[in-house]
Protein backbone atom coordinates (compact mmCIF):
# COMPACT_ATOMS: atom_id res chain seq x y z
CA UNK A 1 0.00 0.00 0.00
CA UNK A 2 2.92 2.50 0.91
CA UNK A 3 4.24 2.37 -3.32
CA UNK A 4 0.89 3.99 -3.98
CA UNK A 5 2.66 7.10 -4.58
CA UNK A 6 5.45 5.74 -6.61
CA UNK A 7 2.59 4.10 -9.05
CA UNK A 8 0.84 6.68 -9.36
CA UNK A 9 3.48 9.08 -9.83
CA UNK A 10 4.14 7.15 -12.85
CA UNK A 11 0.68 6.27 -14.39
CA UNK A 12 0.37 10.16 -13.83
CA UNK A 13 3.56 10.71 -16.15
CA UNK A 14 2.23 8.24 -18.86
CA UNK A 15 -0.99 10.43 -18.72
CA UNK A 16 -3.34 7.53 -17.46
CA UNK A 17 -6.42 9.76 -16.30
CA UNK A 18 -7.30 9.60 -12.66
CA UNK A 19 -10.37 7.83 -12.67
CA UNK A 20 -7.99 4.77 -14.62
CA UNK A 21 -5.45 5.23 -12.09
CA UNK A 22 -8.00 4.78 -9.34
CA UNK A 23 -9.62 1.82 -10.74
CA UNK A 24 -5.93 0.10 -11.06
CA UNK A 25 -5.29 0.68 -7.93
CA UNK A 26 -8.40 -0.66 -6.50
CA UNK A 27 -7.94 -3.30 -8.55
CA UNK A 28 -4.67 -4.33 -7.29
CA UNK A 29 -5.06 -3.74 -3.56
CA UNK A 30 -7.87 -5.93 -3.92
CA UNK A 31 -7.66 -9.23 -6.59
CA UNK A 32 -4.71 -8.24 -9.29
CA UNK A 33 -5.90 -10.87 -11.35
CA UNK A 34 -9.03 -8.67 -11.74
CA UNK A 35 -6.82 -5.60 -12.76
CA UNK A 36 -6.82 -4.46 -16.32
CA UNK A 37 -3.03 -5.23 -16.77
CA UNK A 38 -1.52 -7.37 -19.38
CA UNK A 39 -1.20 -10.75 -19.60
CA UNK A 40 3.01 -10.40 -18.83
CA UNK A 41 2.21 -8.51 -16.02
CA UNK A 42 0.01 -11.23 -14.70
CA UNK A 43 1.95 -13.85 -14.81
CA UNK A 44 4.61 -11.65 -13.10
CA UNK A 45 2.21 -10.95 -10.45
CA UNK A 46 1.37 -14.66 -10.32
CA UNK A 47 5.31 -15.65 -9.68
CA UNK A 48 5.95 -13.21 -7.36
CA UNK A 49 2.70 -14.12 -5.09
CA UNK A 50 3.67 -17.91 -5.21
CA UNK A 51 7.32 -16.72 -4.36
CA UNK A 52 5.95 -14.94 -1.32
CA UNK A 53 3.61 -17.41 -0.25
CA UNK A 54 5.10 -20.78 -1.22
CA UNK A 55 8.68 -20.32 -2.56
CA UNK A 56 9.16 -24.18 -2.54
CA UNK A 57 6.36 -24.72 -4.86
CA UNK A 58 8.09 -22.47 -7.40
CA UNK A 59 8.78 -25.12 -10.64
CA UNK A 60 10.47 -24.96 -13.97
CA UNK A 61 6.65 -24.53 -15.41
CA UNK A 62 6.82 -20.97 -13.12
CA UNK A 63 10.07 -20.12 -15.17
CA UNK A 64 8.51 -21.05 -18.69
CA UNK A 65 5.32 -19.05 -17.95
CA UNK A 66 7.97 -15.86 -17.78
CA UNK A 67 9.70 -16.49 -20.19
CA UNK A 68 6.78 -17.56 -22.37
CA UNK A 69 5.26 -14.04 -21.50
CA UNK A 70 9.11 -12.50 -22.63
CA UNK A 71 10.75 -12.18 -19.50
CA UNK A 72 14.45 -12.20 -20.37
CA UNK A 73 16.86 -14.40 -17.61
CA UNK A 74 17.61 -11.06 -16.43
CA UNK A 75 14.08 -9.42 -15.93
CA UNK A 76 13.18 -12.92 -14.12
CA UNK A 77 16.29 -13.04 -12.04
CA UNK A 78 15.22 -9.37 -11.25
CA UNK A 79 11.78 -10.09 -10.00
CA UNK A 80 12.86 -12.84 -8.28
CA UNK A 81 15.29 -10.62 -6.20
CA UNK A 82 12.93 -7.82 -5.59
CA UNK A 83 10.24 -10.18 -4.18
CA UNK A 84 12.69 -11.79 -1.93
CA UNK A 85 14.26 -8.44 -1.00
CA UNK A 86 10.42 -7.28 -0.09
CA UNK A 87 9.88 -10.43 1.75
CA UNK A 88 13.02 -9.58 3.69
CA UNK A 89 12.36 -5.80 4.70
CA UNK A 90 9.01 -6.84 5.63
CA UNK A 91 10.03 -9.88 7.84
CA UNK A 92 12.57 -7.24 9.61
CA UNK A 93 9.98 -4.79 10.00
CA UNK A 94 7.75 -7.01 11.45
CA UNK A 95 10.09 -8.65 13.68
CA UNK A 96 11.04 -5.25 14.56
CA UNK A 97 7.56 -3.87 15.69
CA UNK A 98 8.04 -1.10 12.83
CA UNK A 99 5.05 0.51 12.06
CA UNK A 100 4.85 1.65 8.25
CA UNK A 101 2.15 4.76 9.15
CA UNK A 102 5.28 6.37 11.00
CA UNK A 103 7.64 6.23 7.86
CA UNK A 104 5.17 6.93 4.63
CA UNK A 105 7.24 8.45 2.07
CA UNK A 106 5.96 11.12 0.08
CA UNK A 107 6.58 11.24 -3.71
CA UNK A 108 7.54 14.71 -5.41
CA UNK A 109 8.42 15.74 -8.35
CA UNK A 110 12.20 16.88 -8.41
Amino acid sequence: MHHEAGLRKLLADENTPQEAQDSLLAALKGDYTRAAISSADHAMLDYALKLTIAPASITADDIARLRVEGFTDRAIHDICAITAYFAFVNRIADGLGVELDEYVITVTDQ
